[in-house]
């Protein structure tokens, strides 16, 4: 398997560099997720499907709207009528160069509002994952940086979300804890504008 993480935003490449740097099955590069080939690119939407805002839009542009469409019907079918933060669904696109579409979303609905706090990058970074390589056909996939543009976290804290899970994941480094302080102490240090409590 060989993820490319890519993104407009130089900041975001240059925290993709810090943690993910001398991962060999990972490449980072600058620019649009929406022109590269690829057996999936990674959709970071929102737990109903809707495609019309940020890199979703050009990702709609770019494979057509009926894969909203689409995407919002599996959704309305799925037990809990929607597509939970930490899940992924894998869709077809019909194209040749892009065959595949990871929907992994990073926030419920549009909005900004406790995004940048969350540890919403580092769930749709292991729901991307997963269903990755789960997939018969998906071996290499885009993926852009999650939460960064209308959830406006930090790059550094995205990228940083999104190497934990890799390490989880991709590298098999599960957390074991002993206690729950423990288990307090790893969720803060994913994302450490987070409260625990107030």
């Amino acid at each position: 398997m060989h993820y490319l993480l890519i993104d407009t935003n130089s900041q975001m490449v240059s925290s993709w560099n810090d943690f993910f740097g001398k991962e060999k099955n990972v490449t980072i590069l600058e620019g649009d997720l929406t022109t590269v080939s690829c057996d999936a690119i990674v959709s970071p939407a929102n737990s109903f499907g809707f495609m019309d805002g940020g890199v979703d839009n050009a990702i709609s542009l770019r494979l057509g709207w009926d894969l909203q469409q689409t995407l919002q019907q599996k959704i309305k079918e799925l037990p809990e009528g929607e597509l939970l933060v930490g899940q992924s669904m894998v869709l077809e696109t019909g194209d040749d160069i892009i065959p595949y579409l990871i929907s992994a979303p990073t926030m419920r609905v549009p909005m900004n509002f406790n995004i940048a706090t969350s540890i919403n990058a580092y769930l749709a970074m292991k729901a991307t994952l997963i269903a990755a390589r789960a997939h018969k056909k998906i071996e290499y996939v885009a993926i852009p940086g999650f939460c960064t543009g209308v959830g406006r976290m930090q790059k550094q804290i995205a990228a940083r979300q999104m190497y934990q899970a890799f390490k989880e994941i991709e590298k098999g480094e599960k957390m074991d804890f002993k206690d729950f302080g423990e288990a307090q102490k790893y969720h803060w240090q994913i994302n450490p504008q987070g409260l625990i409590f107030d």
